[in-house]
């Protein structure tokens, strides 16, 4: 599989492509056509698969009956993963089982120091995933789709201190105006005099999904600074993380509910719309790191703000969820933050060279004979924050 870059951009020319100089203006090849196709796919998989989780999460957590103990989905799902990926690398041995062993020995317990590497994010994760079911149990779906966007300001927080990244101006502007957003969506929820369940503490919500976005963002940058330049694909990696994730998410288990869960058993409360959300945790993530190498910054930007205008708009009729302008402004601000953060450097330039005055035409003659001055990436410095999956799509640049 290609291998993501930093930027989250991957390389689209394939075997087989003919150069675009070779065609006449306006001809379109068919893998140009092919990886359109694969984009708008990858779009419509990155926004099901983001609004879903949340919404599904929210309406199992709000379903009248017995609730589960969400510490077992999160055991759960790290379960389901880890066979998934342990049935991907058996798939890439050709069904050799002693091939497959002796790639795990080597990978996972001769080459020991690696695999340790990933105890701390995956600790980290498991605390995340966690907080999540606290904070969708208190706030609304659409809400908390628009508070959690605060992990784009914490990665890249964490990436200008751990890894001395640099960010435009545009992007400090965009998350200022990010955090503008989430403050009035907030303020909207603690102002709104409607009534709540018993059981929700908005308070307690946002107080989860904060620490989620801080974890998520330490998390992704940390899981990025230990693994970088390491070898391994991102199967192994997740397999890696999956079996530290399903012990640690044991010990929670055991920490905060173990006599609960002993006393009513491992899958108390469980029904068809919680084995959805073990199952859209488990697989919704594997499936959107196969897809995102098809979707440049911009998409999974776009993707980002119609999570939120989906998740709105499934709140209202699931949840009876009401828009009210100050949420609508809010939300707004949000949606216009992600898609000007997403906007790669190249780009940014050109809005803001096009907003400059200029004097006139200035052009610079390259002297004959002499090579062109070489281009500097777009995707310098630049940060891929994809909603719910800090873990996969790091694990893919990482690898």
């Amino acid at each position: 599989m290609a291998a993501v870059g930093s930027g989250g951009s991957i390389a689209t020319a394939g075997p087989g492509a003919v150069s675009a100089g070779a065609l006449e203006p306006g001809a379109t090849t068919a893998g140009e056509t092919a990886h359109r196709r694969l984009k708008y796919i990858s779009l419509a998989v990155l926004v099901v698969q983001n609004a879903s989780l949340i919404l599904s999460i929210r309406y199992a957590r709000t379903l009248p009956g017995d609730r589960f103990f969400a510490t077992t989905a999160v055991v759960m799902a790290e379960v389901l993963k880890g066979l998934t990926c342990l049935l991907l690398l058996f798939a890439q041995k050709r069904g050799n089982v002693k091939h497959l062993v002796l790639f795990l020995h080597e990978a996972v317990l001769v080459q020991y120091m690696d695999t340790l590497k990933l105890a701390v994010p995956s600790l980290i994760y498991t605390l995340q995933n966690n907080l999540q079911y606290v904070a969708i149990s208190n706030l609304p779906a659409a809400t908390f789709q628009v508070t959690y966007q605060l992990k784009i300001l914490t990665t890249a927080l964490f990436s200008v201190l751990m890894l001395n990244r640099s960010l435009s101006r545009l992007q400090w502007a965009s998350l200022l105006l990010l955090f503008t957003g989430v403050a009035i969506v907030q303020a909207q929820q603690a102002g709104s005099g409607g009534p709540r369940p018993l059981d929700q503490n908005p308070g307690v919500g946002l107080a989860a999904v904060v620490a989620s976005c801080l974890s998520s963002g330490f998390a992704g940058v940390y899981f990025e600074k230990i693994l970088k330049g390491s070898s391994g694909s991102v199967w192994l990696r997740n397999l890696q993380l999956g079996l530290f994730g399903t012990a640690l998410g044991l010990v929670g288990l055991w920490w905060t509910e173990g006599t609960a869960v002993a006393r009513r058993g491992f899958f108390f409360g469980y029904t068809p719309a919680v084995w959805g959300v073990v199952l859209n945790q488990a697989f919704g993530g594997l499936l959107v790191a196969v897809v995102v190498k098809y979707a440049d910054n911009i998409l999974k930007g776009f993707a980002t703000s119609l999570s939120i205008v989906l998740s709105t708009v499934a709140s209202i009729r699931l949840f009876g969820f009401h828009v009210d302008p100050l949420f609508a402004l809010g939300a707004g601000l949000v949606i216009g933050a992600v898609y000007l953060y997403s906007l790669p450097r190249g780009a940014a330039k050109a809005i803001a060279s096009a907003s400059a005055p200029t004097s006139g035409p200035c052009t610079h003659q390259q002297p004959p004979g002499q090579p062109p001055p070489p281009q500097l990436s777009s995707h310098h410095g630049d940060l891929s924050t994809e909603p719910f999956l800090p873990k996969l799509l790091t694990k893919v640049k990482g690898s």
